[in-house]
C-alpha cells in the first residue's frame, strides 16, 4: 500500500439552478484564493484510480515511509485534490488508507456519523467541486454503520436517543424506512440505502454541483466499505 446522471429539473430548482449559477460565478474569488490549477483528472480516472487504490489496500495492505515532509512541502501552498470522499467517522474507515494510501493533497474529506450530506458538508463539497476542481465526489457508507444501525432501531422498535444524537439521525430515517422489509439483513440495506439517497441528495440540493453534473465535469457516486475484507463496492 506504498505511495506509489441525468438532471430534470422543476420550476423552483430551476430558480435554485439561477441562484446557484449566480453564487458559481461569486466563487471565483474564492477559487483565485485556493491559487493554482486544478487536477486534470476526469471523474471516470478520478474513480479507477479509488477502485486501483482499495484493490492494492486488500491485496497487499502494508505500512511504508513515505515522505511526508516533501509531500507536505508540494502542496503548502496549493491543493489540487481529486476526489472528494464524504465517508462516515467511524474511526475504522479512514478515506485516504482505504483507497491504497494515499498522500497529503490527493483526497478532500468530510466525515461525519452516518456519512450525511447536512449544510456543512454540503458546502465543503461545493467547494471542492467549484473552487478547487475536483471531478469526483464518493459517499461512503461502511458494514456495521452505528449511526445506520441506530436509525433502524429507532425505525423498528421506536427507539430514542439523548443529546444531538437523536436529530442526527433523522437525515437517515428515510432509508431506513425505505430498506425495511426488503430482503437480506435490515442494516446493510438500510447503509446502502442511505450511501445511494446522499449522493443523490448532493446533486438535488446543490444547484452548484447539479450545474457541474450537467456539464459533465463532476459525476457523484456512493459506495459501501466492508470492514471485513476491506473492499469498496461502488453504485451506478
Amino acid at each position: 500500500m506504498c505511495i506509489a446522471c441525468d438532471v430534470k429539473l422543476g420550476r423552483r430548482a430551476f430558480l435554485r439552478l439561477g441562484a446557484g449559477l449566480a453564487a458559481a460565478a461569486s466563487l471565483g474569488g474564492v477559487a483565485a484564493a485556493a491559487g493554482g490549477p486544478a487536477t486534470t483528472l476526469t471523474a471516470d480516472q478520478a474513480l479507477a484510480k479509488l477502485k486501483e487504490g482499495n484493490q492494492r489496500y486488500v491485496s497487499s495492505p502494508q505500512a511504508c515511509a513515505a515522505d511526508l515532509a516533501k509531500a507536505r512541502a508540494g502542496v503548502a501552498q496549493h491543493q489540487a485534490p481529486w476526489a472528494t470522499i464524504l465517508s462516515c467517522a467511524d474511526s475504522r474507515v479512514p478515506p485516504e488508507l482505504i483507497f491504497g494510501g494515499q498522500n497529503v493533497g490527493e483526497l478532500f474529506v468530510a466525515r461525519n456519523a452516518g456519512n450525511m450530506a447536512d449544510t456543512a458538508t454540503l458546502g465543503t463539497i461545493e467547494y471542492g467541486a467549484a473552487a478547487l476542481g475536483v471531478p469526483l465526489i464518493v459517499v461512503l457508507g461502511h458494514e456495521r454503520c452505528g449511526a445506520v444501525a441506530a436509525a433502524c432501531e429507532v425505525v423498528e422498535k421506536g427507539a430514542r436517543f439523548p443529546g444531538s444524537i437523536g436529530p442526527m439521525l433523522e437525515p437517515i430515517i428515510p432509508a431506513a424506512l425505505a430498506a425495511k422489509g426488503k430482503p437480506g439483513d435490515f442494516v446493510d440495506n438500510a447503509i446502502r440505502e442511505n450511501a445511494i439517497r446522499t449522493a443523490s441528495r448532493i446533486v438535488s440540493a446543490s444547484a452548484i454541483v447539479a450545474d457541474l453534473v450537467a456539464k459533465g465535469k463532476v459525476k457523484v457516486v456512493a459506495g459501501r466499505y466492508d470492514l471485513d475484507d476491506g473492499r469498496v463496492e461502488f453504485f451506478g
